[in-house]
Order: C-alpha cells, then sequence, then structure tokens
C-alpha cells in the first residue's frame, strides 16, 4: 500500500491538471471518494486544477455537484478514476484522452485499465481507500469537515449503515477520525435515507410482489409497465433493491429493472458469493453485491436460475 500511494502522489505532483471519475450510476462511494479527492487535493495543492466530472445522479445531488470541462483540458492531463472495476463503466468515456490514467478502487481487479492500478479489495469502499491515502500522507490536519462529509456518506453508503459484512474495526476507526470534523452526520444521514414521497407507492408495490421460493432465493422483476404505472424511472426503482433484504429466510435475491435497451439485474446475498454468477453473465462486482445487465427477460430467467442452483 505505502509504494502504491506513493507512486500516486508522486503522479498527482507531476500535473498541474487532475480530472477526477468514476463509474455510471452513481452511488454514495461514487460521488464520496470522487469529491472528497478532489476537494483533499485542493486544499493540498491550491494552485493545481482540480475538476470532477460525470453524470449527476439527482437523489445525491445534496452531496455535491460536478464540473464542466473541456476537451482540450485534458491535454497532458492526470485523471484518476474512483470506484470503477472496468473500463465500461466509466462515467464520461473522456477518461483515456489525459496523459497517464490512475486506478482507485475496491471492486475484485476484473480489468485493470490505468497506469497505475490501486485496488483494494478489503476496504469497505473506495471512500475508506481515500481515507487511508489521506492518512498515509499525515494530512488528516489539513482537511476540512467538506472532506470527511464526503468520505463519510462513501463509506456509510457502501457498508450500508455499518450493517453490511464490509465493515471491519478499520473501517469504524476510519468513520470515527471523519467524526471528530463539524459537519452533522444525523442530518446528512437523514438525506442520505430520505426518498421522494411519490416513490413510496412503488415500495409498496415491490413488497407485495417478490418472488420468494423455500431454498431462500427471491427474485423481483420490474416492468417498464410497472415504471409507467408508477411513474417513476429505473434509476429510482433501483433505490428499493434491498426493501426485501428483511425478509425471514432470505439468502440470495435479484432486483431486475427494465431500462428500455437492457435489464438491468441488481444481485444481493447474505453470506454467499455471487459474484462469480454475474461475471458468468458478463457483470461483477463484491461477493454479496453484483450487476449485470441482460438483453431480455428470458436472460433474466436463466440468470435467476443460476442463481437459484447456488442453493
Amino acid at each position: 500500500m505505502t509504494k502504491e500511494f506513493n507512486q500516486i502522489m508522486m503522479a498527482i505532483n507531476e500535473k498541474e491538471t487532475i480530472i477526477i471519475h468514476r463509474h455510471v450510476r452513481p452511488d454514495p462511494d461514487a460521488y464520496g471518494s470522487q469529491l472528497g479527492l478532489k476537494r483533499y487535493l485542493q486544499l493540498k495543492f491550491p494552485n493545481k486544477n482540480i475538476y470532477a466530472v460525470g453524470e449527476a445522479e439527482s437523489s445525491l445531488d445534496f452531496i455535491g455537484t460536478f464540473d464542466d470541462v473541456t476537451d482540450t483540458q485534458y491535454n497532458d492531463a492526470l485523471v484518476i478514476v474512483c470506484d470503477t472495476a472496468n473500463s465500461p463503466r466509466i462515467s464520461d468515456v473522456r477518461f483515456s484522452q489525459g496523459q497517464s490514467l490512475i486506478k482507485i478502487d475496491h471492486h475484485p481487479a476484473v480489468d485493470q485499465y490505468g497506469d497505475i492500478n490501486f485496488v483494494n479489495t478489503e476496504a469497505s469502499s473506495t471512500s475508506e481507500i481515500i481515507f487511508d491515502f489521506i492518512n498515509h500522507f499525515n494530512d488528516l490536519s489539513i482537511i476540512d469537515a467538506s472532506v470527511a462529509r464526503l468520505l463519510y456518506l462513501g463509506i456509510v453508503g457502501d457498508t450500508g449503515r455499518f450493517l453490511f459484512n464490509n465493515t471491519t474495526p478499520h473501517t469504524l476507526e476510519a468513520a470515527s477520525e471523519l467524526l471528530k470534523y463539524p459537519f452533522n452526520h444525523n442530518e446528512e444521514l437523514n438525506k442520505l435515507g430520505e426518498k421522494d414521497p411519490k416513490l413510496l407507492p412503488f415500495q409498496g408495490y415491490v413488497l407485495q410482489n417478490f418472488d420468494l421460493n423455500d431454498k431462500g432465493f427471491c427474485k423481483v422483476i420490474i416492468t417498464k409497465d410497472v415504471l409507467e404505472k408508477f411513474d417513476i424511472a429505473a434509476n429510482e426503482a433501483s433505490l428499493f433493491v434491498n426493501a426485501i433484504a428483511d425478509i425471514q429466510g432470505l439468502k440470495i435475491w435479484v432486483f431486475g429493472v427494465d431500462e428500455g435497451s437492457e435489464i438491468r439485474c441488481r444481485i444481493r446475498s447474505k453470506g454467499i458469493v455471487i459474484n462469480d454468477i454475474a461475471s458468468d453473465f458478463g457483470g461483477g462486482g463484491h461477493p454479496n453485491a453484483s450487476g449485470v445487465s441482460v438483453e431480455n427477460w428470458e436472460q433474466f430467467n436463466h440468470l435467476a436460475a443460476a442463481l437459484n442452483n447456488k442453493l
């Protein structure tokens, strides 16, 4: 870790322009690691040009905003990609137009697309890695509450508020250090958990239409007509992937949403490795939280059968 962190900082030192990317369909960890790294580097290097780019997710607008960067600004720039396992999932395809590329991630190393690749699968989140990066250079004294808030939200998001099994003693130590900074974490957590009132009838639909078998496998199918009925977008529907997580006896579940051009499948489990099945279908992710896209509902059923066979 020491060697890789030093290499990353050396690359940052050499460039005047740094552009930070992350994955499409961003979650709190994507936001937290990307924007937290940006703010930290702005504090450490006030004379450098540091940007964060990518499409916004409306439900996470309260966390932060992104920059408009021209193509020419990538000339001679260092590009850093946070929280993204494989290059097709990087938001903004211009990531390859910089002079050099760094990957910082905690997902299993499927695609080592960077000139420097730092992957720590033992970290709860990429936000935890950014905390370790800052701490490695004894820079906790130069960061402010905005950095702490961003990294804390990223860690909270990827650990399910410290309920998931990726929460380690070190994760809690990092969170404890971040809570020493003056931001209102209760208020921020409330914002993170808030949902638009118009979405709650859809949550009721999910709770009434899951398909659970006696093995503990469950599937939820959200078709286009369901989205239209409840007047919600596919990305809004995905917010409810864990709506059924508290069902007694549940072991593996898949949440499929028709996004028009593909069926986006979010796969979750309780202590059972499922990212191998996701990989078989062209996806990937963590052992207990993965994703994959399939072309149609027939392929979704094949995926569901493979997951069921795990049990």
